[in-house]
C-alpha cells in the first residue's frame, strides 16, 4: 500500500505523539526555541492536531502530533487524520509506543490515507508511513485492504457496480483465496427456488442473481455472511423521490460489508469454513415490476404479502437465509442498508443489530469496545410480530403501523432463520454523511472489524 513506506531515509521526518496533559513535561526536555515555537503556534496536543518543527537548516525534521489523551492514542481514529494534514513527505513515530499503539497508529494511518481514485485520481504526492516497530504488517495490510475493498464497492457508481460488476469483484476476491465460487442468474433462480430474489430484480435489464462463496476446509466450523446487493433501488412502483435516491448506489453496502469480512477471514486463514451468499438485484420499475399488495412465493414455502415495493432489501434477504440456514451454520451474520428507522435510531455512524443470542450480543459489545468500531443493540421484541401478519398471506413484508420500522424489518428475516441457528442481523449506513479522522465521506465499512473479532476469538 502507498501510504506506507519501506524504510526510513535522510529526509525521513520523525512523528513526536503528544498527549494534552503530557505536553508540559515534553516541553521542559526541549530547547528554548522549540518551546517558544510551540507557545508561538498555540499547539496544545488537542487530538488530531499538528505542528513541524524547523530543524537546524529550516527544514522540519521532527513533527508534533497531538493525541488527545492515553486511551484515544490506542484507537486507529486519532491517527486516522494525520495521513492527510501533514505535509507530503515520509514519516516515522519515534519513541517507543505502549502495546496496542502502533497497531492503532498504523491501521489508522492507513485508514484516513484511503482515497476513492478510480475516476479521479488523487492530487498531491504521497505520505508514507514507515511501519512501527513490533506490528504484524501482513495483518494491518489485510485489514486495510479489506477496509478499502468494502469502501470502493460502495462509492462506485451503479452504471459501474450493477448485478454482474458486483458478481465479478466477489470472483476477484474468491480467486485470490482459491475459494469456491458461482452464481445462479436470471431464469435460473426460478428453476433453482429462489423467487424473490427473481421477482425484485425482473423488472430489470441487468439480471439478478445468487452469488454463492464458499472457502476452508468442510470440517471446520461453518461460518455464513448474508449481504444485501441491492444495486440500485429506485423504490420499484413505490418510487423513491429524487432526493433519496442520492445515495442508493450504496444500497449494495451489506454485500460489500460482507466481501470485506471475507477478506479479513480468508487472509487471516482463520479455522472456519466461510460461506458468502449475496443476492445482487436492482430494483427498477418496468412493466413486470412487482406491485404492492402482490403475494410472493419464497424458498422456505411462506408466502409474502408486499406491502411497499421500497422494502425490497428484505425480500431478497429472505430467500438467501433460507439457504444459508439448511446447512445449519454455526453463525449467522447479515449485514443490510435496511432501514431508515434504524438511522433514527442510532444515527448514521453506529450499526445497529439485532439477535436473541444473549452470549453473541455480548461478544459483540465487547469486539465492538476492542475495535472502536461502534455497533449497538436494538431490540428484537417478539411482540411486534403482530404488525407483520397479513389477511392474505402468511405474513406481510412490512409493519402494519410507523413505528419501530427497523425491528419489524428483523422480525421479518427473522422468521427465515427460524429458532436452531445462532445469528446476527445488522441494519447499517454504509455511508460517512462527512470525513471524520480515518472515515472520508463516502462508503463505509460499519461492523466488520467487530465481527471479525467476534469469529477469531469464538473459533480461533
Amino acid at each position: 500500500m502507498e501510504c506506507f513506506a519501506a524504510k526510513a531515509t535522510r529526509n525521513t521526518i520523525t512523528l513526536i505523539p503528544v498527549t494534552s496533559s503530557g505536553l508540559e513535561t515534553w516541553l521542559k526536555r526541549r530547547s528554548v526555541s522549540d518551546r517558544g515555537w510551540v507557545t508561538t503556534h498555540d499547539f496544545t496536543g488537542k487530538a488530531g492536531t499538528v505542528l513541524m518543527l524547523p530543524g537546524k537548516d529550516g527544514m522540519p525534521s521532527e513533527a508534533l502530533i497531538g493525541v488527545g489523551d492515553d486511551a484515544s492514542m490506542k484507537t486507529p481514529w486519532v491517527w486516522g487524520g494525520f495521513s492527510t494534514k501533514l505535509p507530503v513527505g515520509r514519516y516515522q513515530i519515534g519513541g517507543t509506543l505502549k502495546a496496542g499503539v502502533a497497531e492503532a497508529a498504523a491501521l489508522g494511518w492507513a485508514l484516513g490515507a484511503y482515497h476513492f481514485s478510480r475516476y479521479a485520481k488523487k492530487s498531491g504526492g504521497i505520505r508514507g508511513l514507515v511501519m512501527p516497530k513490533g506490528v504484524n504488517k501482513p495483518q494491518i495490510i489485510n485489514q486495510a485492504k479489506a477496509i478499502y475493498l468494502t469502501r470502493d464497492l460502495i462509492n462506485t457508481p451503479a452504471s459501474d457496480m450493477g448485478p454482474a460488476e458486483l458478481a465479478s469483484a466477489a470472483r476477484a476476491l474468491a480467486k485470490e483465496f482459491k475459494a469456491k465460487f458461482k452464481t445462479i442468474t436470471g431464469a435460473a433462480l426460478l428453476k433453482q427456488n429462489y423467487p424473490m430474489i427473481h421477482t425484485v430484480g425482473r423488472a430489470s435489464v441487468r439480471e439478478p442473481r445468487l452469488i454463492d462463496m464458499a472457502w476452508g476446509k468442510p470440517g471446520a466450523p461453518k461460518v455464513t455472511l448474508v449481504g444485501k446487493g441491492v444495486c440500485f433501488d429506485s423504490g420499484g412502483l413505490d418510487i423513491k423521490p429524487a432526493s433519496a435516491m442520492l445515495t442508493m448506489k450504496k444500497d449494495m453496502g451489506g454485500s460489500a460489508q460482507v466481501l470485506g469480512l471475507a477478506q479479513l477471514i480468508m487472509g487471516a486463514n482463520l479455522p472456519v469454513r466461510l460461506r458468502v451468499l449475496i443476492p445482487a438485484v436492482e430494483n427498477s420499475i418496468d412493466g413486470n415490476a412487482f406491485r404492492p399488495l402482490d403475494v410472493l412465493s419464497t424458498r422456505n414455502g411462506m408466502t409474502v404479502e408486499v406491502g411497499n415495493t421500497d422494502a425490497e432489501g428484505r425480500l431478497v434477504l429472505g430467500d438467501a437465509i433460507t439457504e444459508a440456514v439448511s446447512e445449519k451454520p454455526e453463525l449467522l451474520i447479515d449485514f443490510a442498508t435496511l432501514t431508515g428507522a434504524a438511522r433514527v435510531a442510532v444515527g448514521t455512524e453506529i450499526a445497529a443489530y439485532f439477535t436473541d443470542d444473549e452470549a453473541l450480543s455480548k461478544d459483540i459489545e465487547k469486539a465492538s469496545s476492542a475495535t472502536q468500531d461502534p455497533c449497538w443493540r436494538l431490540p428484537l421484541h417478539a411482540g411486534y410480530r403482530r404488525m407483520l401478519e397479513s389477511k392474505v398471506a402468511d405474513i406481510s413484508s412490512t409493519g402494519s403501523g410507523p413505528f419501530g420500522g427497523a425491528t419489524t424489518a428483523a422480525l421479518f428475516l427473522k422468521e427465515f432463520v427460524g429458532t436452531e441457528t445462532s445469528w446476527v442481523h445488522f441494519d447499517i449506513m454504509a455511508w460517512n454523511q462527512s470525513t471524520r479522522p480515518g472515515r472520508p465521506e463516502g462508503g463505509e465499512a460499519m461492523g466488520v472489524m467487530t465481527m471479525f473479532e467476534v469469529i477469531k476469538k469464538r473459533f480461533s
